[in-house]
């Protein structure tokens, strides 16, 4: 995991895990970053407008990522085989939405068999991590508008389970004037607040 995401997945992406990103595609991207330059496969369905040039911008090996853009009529069938193949399964928002609480379940079973790991773009029932984003602001831009985008700076929250039941806030440029995700600057009056529950 990239320093600057470290704080807000304790231990990293854990196998056998599920987990919620709500409210940023670029920190889906992000997440996979690391993982497939470390060797591990990827796959995102329900997402078939996700930028290819922006995973490959923010770090995301296109070798080891497989797109299926719509998972079809036979929702259950087809997440269990991506499951049974990937190291990473990513689910579009429209797909995690549509989910069932009896078939999520039976999914992050799977999931916790195969050792592999389910990230939502979007809510899941149970997961055990969530990711919110919030405070979306770009940055490169001068009051009359004028300007080229550098950055945008993100809060994102953790909360969840086991190491993560503390709610964690970290302050992130994603995209950073790089392209990748770094930490961003906390000026001050500007800080960021914890809050519980």
């Amino acid at each position: 995991m990239v320093p600057a995401l470290a704080k807000l997945v304790p231990g990293g992406l854990r196998r056998g895990s599920t987990m919620s990103v709500a409210g940023s595609t670029a920190l889906v991207l992000a997440l996979l970053a690391e993982a497939t330059r470390e060797g591990s496969w990827a796959t995102i369905t329900g997402m078939p407008d996700v930028g290819v040039a922006a995973a490959a911008e923010l770090g995301v090996e296109l070798d080891r990522l497989a797109l299926v853009p719509d998972p079809g009529a036979e929702v259950a069938a087809v997440l269990s085989a991506l499951i049974d193949g990937f190291d990473l399964v990513v689910l579009g928002p429209s797909v995690a939405r549509g989910m069932q609480p009896q078939l999520a379940r039976r999914l992050a079973g799977r999931v916790r068999n195969r050792g592999a790991v389910l990230l939502a773009a979007g809510l899941w029932p149970s997961a055990d991590l969530e990711l919110r984003v919030s405070n979306r602001r770009w940055r490169g831009l001068t009051d009359d508008g004028f300007g080229h985008l550098e950055f945008r700076e993100v809060v994102v929250t953790s909360r969840g389970r086991g190491a993560a039941a503390r709610p964690r806030t970290v302050a992130l440029q994603l995209p950073g004037p790089g392209g990748a995700v770094a930490a961003a600057e906390v000026s001050a009056g500007r800080g960021l607040t914890e809050v519980a529950g």
